[in-house]
């Protein structure tokens, strides 16, 4: 890595920080600690003041890093972009989209060494490794079957712990996993539990309980409900018409201790309370503030759907829009290094938007924490 050959004073030149300081920082006042993934949910006064310590000491470019998730892979950037944007600390996590388990293992081996070197916070690292994608997204990955095809309990435990073994063995913290759409989509239903309705809770939470226990945050997605919807919304922005049918899949597994949901770029229309006005979820304060956030009382990581689908790309300052209704992570945005001059530029200007954007970091802050990412 050339990176590592420039002095310091060049890159506090080049990036307008000064690192060592903000490193310095960081190493002062520390205390001990332990803490688990299980307590991030928890009211837990010594996690919250490790969350504070470490928040103020990151200045704003860092700070709105940690909204910014591109991918990298066969369909996501290229390892030389994303390297670009490590150096340039405006990422703060990166999706392993399509490749071998070999190269994803090495690249987050790496991209870690930088982060390490600039003194920026470790990276959430994720994956869509559901059953019925995880051979497919990672090759090389220990074969299982597909969701539809698991037949008990125990099987789906089986499946989920080898899915796991794999992601701790390259990295990967963070899976986009399980689907808890109600099955009849051919878009997702096939990727989930919900050939029969009695089965879907119960299986989505013991994949997400077996992940969970296994240091890797699991994600219940698409909210409020991708299986009743027929379209693609890949290709372009797809609608609920009238009532949330499939809102009920979600308060049991927030209950239990689901640390993520996904939230999918899907419109709602024909509903007095939850009508998004020709917005996708992600970026409808209706659907993500109010009913995820308040009515469900849902306090995990809120993550957007892919930023460069049909459901949203063509919806202006879309990220700021997504931050503003209540999301906490930018996955995928068409161009990582302008989403954070968006966010940044808001969050310089606008108070509001601004703590809305401190809110989301200390949440992803508190994840690093838990899951032991940031070493004391």
């Amino acid at each position: 890595m050339k990176l590592f050959l420039v002095p310091i004073l060049s890159l506090i030149f080049i990036y307008g920080c000064a690192q060592a300081p903000v490193k310095e920082k960081r190493e002062q006042a520390k205390t001990s600690y332990n803490f688990e993934l299980k307590d991030y949910l928890s009211d837990n006064e010594s996690l919250n003041a490790e969350v504070t310590r470490i928040f103020n000491t990151l200045d704003d470019t860092s700070i709105v890093a940690q909204l910014i998730m591109p991918a990298v892979g066969k369909y996501g950037q290229t390892r030389a972009t994303i390297e670009k944007h490590i150096s340039q600390r405006i990422i703060g996590g990166v999706l392993m989209l399509n490749g071998s388990k070999e190269e994803f293992t090495a690249m987050i081996k790496d991209f870690e060494a930088t982060n390490k070197q600039l003194g920026a916070l470790p990276f959430l690292y994720s994956a869509d490794a559901e059953p019925s994608l995880v051979n497919r997204k990672i090759s090389g990955s220990t074969p299982v079957k597909k969701a539809a095809e698991i037949m008990s309990l125990e099987e789906v435990i089986a499946t989920t712990l080898s899915i796991a073994k794999d992601l701790n063995e390259i990295g990967i913290n963070y899976n986009f996993s399980p689907v808890v759409d109600v099955a009849g989509n051919a878009t997702v239903g096939y990727r989930g539990f919900g050939s029969k309705p009695d089965q879907l809770i119960p299986w989505s939470w013991a994949f997400i309980e077996n992940t969970q226990k296994q240091n890797i945050i699991a994600t219940a997605k698409h909210f409020p409900g991708h299986g009743l919807v027929s379209g693609d919304t890949h290709l372009s922005l797809q609608s609920i018409d009238g009532e949330l049918k499939e809102i009920k899949n979600y308060p049991a597994l927030i209950s239990s201790g689901v640390l993520s949901i996904m939230v999918a770029h899907i419109a709602v229309v024909n509903n007095e309370k939850y009508n998004t006005n020709g917005l996708p979820a992600t970026c409808s304060d209706k659907i993500v503030n109010q009913l995820l956030k308040k009515e469900l009382g849902f306090k995990g990581l809120i993550v957007t759907d892919a930023m460069n689908m049909g459901g949203v790309v063509n919806v202006p300052q879309s990220a700021s829009k997504s931050i503003s209704a209540g999301c906490d992570i930018i996955l995928m945005p068409v161009d990582a290094a302008k989403t954070h001059k968006e966010i940044l530029e808001l969050y310089r200007k606008d108070k509001a938007f601004k703590m809305r954007v401190d809110e989301s970091a200390k949440k992803v802050i508190r994840m690093k924490i838990a899951l032991g990412l940031i070493s004391n």
